[in-house]
């Protein structure tokens, strides 16, 4: 959600917002590290009270596209929890939700050249009926979704009861990624494993804390199971302490695939332009690394290829 749109809408929605600019930024953006994960996804809920008609659903969507592709972005996969907008905004169903999103992505997509993905998430702390719900409602939505997804706090939550449903979500044509180990937890690599196992991920939302257990590493290079890596956002979430510690560009002398992405520019006050600059400039990061990367996220977009087709010299 695009920050001057956040500010000017908060107000309409019954948000008091704070005096100062700084103390603005403090009240709904993550700019400073975070205790933990659970800290970050509590900023979250501040943003989610503005999420409160279709016509604001519509216009974040268009503004989500136009800001993507202003920052050089041809090809796009946004991803977004029915439950999570329907909370607290109990009049807006989830069909209401999904038009209203897909009204504002057909919208940008007419006045942008770039193809635009929608993928369904899981929020994986509700009840699992809940989560029933919104697998039915992405299969029944499987035209304008591209695939499934499995979020939230992953800490007390293992993804090996979701199979079912992620099976059920497979055998329908959706394509499937899950977020998964991305905190550094002793059971992060294992969570990452169990995804690929027993959810059928094809790619895996961060998935960096592999690199602490050799087995699971092997396992996902050798499935060839792309990592989702935001080095930004495992910064702020605080997955590793420092930018220098990060170990994306271990992983790839390792063999593991790798795309670079943003994690909700929003929130994190930030574009995949700053995620380059931090590859760049702490990695080292050359034109050859990220061309090479953004080989792999063509190959392994969900994205149908005559949507992106009109986009691969860009890429190659």
């Amino acid at each position: 959600m695009r920050w001057s749109t956040l500010i000017e809408l908060a107000p309409q929605v019954g948000i008091d917002l704070e005096s100062s600019f700084q103390a603005q930024r403090a009240q709904f953006l993550v700019t400073e590290p975070m205790r933990d994960l659970e800290s970050v996804l509590k900023k979250f809920l501040n943003a989610q009270k503005v999420l409160a008609s279709e016509e604001i659903l519509s216009r974040i969507a268009y503004e989500a596209c136009e800001d993507a592709f202003n920052d050089g972005i041809r090809l796009i996969e946004f991803r977004y929890a029915p439950t999570f907008i329907n909370e607290g905004h109990t009049e807006l169903s989830f069909e209401k939700i999904h038009n209203a999103l897909n009204k504002g992505i057909e919208r940008a997509k007419k006045a942008f050249p770039m193809a635009v993905g929608l993928i369904c998430i899981i929020q994986r702390v509700k009840s699992y009926e809940l989560a029933t719900k919104v697998v039915d409602f992405a299969i029944d939505h499987k035209d304008s979704f591209i695939a499934l997804d499995l979020a939230d706090n992953e800490e007390g939550f293992d993804p090996k009861p979701f199979g079912p449903l992620f099976q059920k979500a497979k055998k329908a044509g959706l394509h499937i990624t899950i977020h998964s180990g991305e905190t550094p937890q002793p059971q992060s690599a294992q969570w990452v494993k169990d995804s690929i196992e027993i959810l059928g991920a094809e790619r895996i939302g961060h998935g960096i804390q592999i690199i602490n257990n050799k087995d699971v590493l092997n396992f996902v290079k050798d499935r060839k199971i792309p990592l989702e890596v935001c080095p930004i956002s495992n910064y702020l979430t605080q997955s590793f302490p420092t930018y220098e510690s990060h170990p994306i560009k271990e992983l790839i002398n390792q063999g593991v695939l790798v795309t670079v992405n943003s994690d909700d520019p929003g929130v994190f006050a930030t574009t995949l332009s700053d995620d380059y600059e931090v590859l760049h400039h702490v990695h080292g990061f050359t034109v050859k690394d990220f061309k090479r990367c953004n080989q792999i996220a063509y190959e392994y977009s969900f994205i149908p290829e005559k949507d992106k087709l009109p986009f691969k010299k860009d890429f190659f």
